[in-house]
């Protein structure tokens, strides 16, 4: 079992005894409140951009729950490995998956295959902002780096949730057999997914390129085809794209739980003083250069 080291910033929501005025400011007054502190900015070199035939999506990865996946598909990306393949399944409300439908094509630098990372087990609880201990899924629910996860009781094993947009490696019925194909779910009811395949990563920007996809090959057209899988720090001089995300340890965003749970809209008639960890939407912005 590896070992790691946390520096302690990573927070409940019973450490917060004074939100910013969550029951006074809406969700969106706390999200443009957010003081730039509340927000990092998105490592370039740990997000890919996926060239779709409608348009781009930025995926933004997850090296610390799943860092050999992280590593391995940005080795596929820097050799070119999707180049020429394509987007080959599309189920609706449920995912769209992508890389060589075939499995004949070789590597230069990346692996096939690699031991899958279900989750991160430390020897000591990481600490996430926690949401619910009620999920039904998983003992605790929270957020960590600007992801959704779940941890066992202890908090001593940690994973990626599937949410809405989140980008995983699928897998046959052998555990470590993934390595190549990956998947972006496109609904919300993929959670019994948890723990048996590795989640590493999140749709930043481009969803609706995915949603877009053709569901079925048509005449002789290419199906889906994708034009290229890059790292986004590699190809910063044609594509200097950057993305803040909503610090997901930061009072703001505690304050936006508690927004979220009981909407003060003018809209709304009742709150259910509840919200479930795939419901939490994370804020996410392109930064303008």
């Amino acid at each position: 079992m590896r070992e790691y080291l946390f520096v302690a910033i990573f927070v409940t929501l019973s450490s917060h005894s004074q939100p910013i005025h969550a029951q006074q400011l809406t969700a969106a007054d706390i999200v443009e409140q957010a003081q730039p502190s509340q927000w990092r900015l998105v490592d370039p070199d740990n997000v890919l951009k996926i060239s779709l035939p409608t348009g781009e999506a930025y995926i933004e990865l997850n090296p610390l729950l799943a860092p050999n996946h992280a590593q391995n598909i940005k080795r596929l990306a820097k050799e070119g490995f999707y180049k020429g393949l394509n987007m080959y399944r599309f189920v609706e409300g449920f995912v769209a998956q992508g890389g060589d439908a075939s499995g004949t094509k070789t590597t230069t630098m990346a692996n096939k295959k690699i031991p899958a990372e279900f989750y991160l087990p430390t020897q000591t609880p990481l600490m996430i902002t926690e949401l619910d201990k009620n999920d039904g899924y998983a003992p605790i629910t929270g957020f960590l780096n600007g992801f959704a996860v779940a941890q066992n009781e202890t908090k001593t094993e940690t994973w990626q949730v599937h949410c809405h947009g989140v980008f995983a490696m699928a897998r046959g019925n052998e555990v470590n057999s993934g390595g190549t194909e990956f998947y972006t779910t496109i609904g919300n009811s993929q959670r019994y997914l948890d723990r048996n395949i590795t989640v590493f990563g999140r749709v930043l920007e481009g969803m609706e390129h995915f949603n877009r996809l053709d569901r079925r090959p048509s005449g002789n057209q290419p199906f889906n085809p994708i034009a290229n899988v890059q790292v986004l720090a590699d190809i910063a001089k044609k594509d200097n794209s950057q993305f803040k995300v909503m610090r997901t340890d930061s009072v703001a965003f505690v304050s936006l739980i508690e927004a979220r749970k009981n909407r003060s809209e003018a809209w709304f008639v009742t709150s259910p003083n509840y919200i479930d960890v795939c419901s939490m939407p994370i804020p996410t912005h392109r930064v303008s250069r």
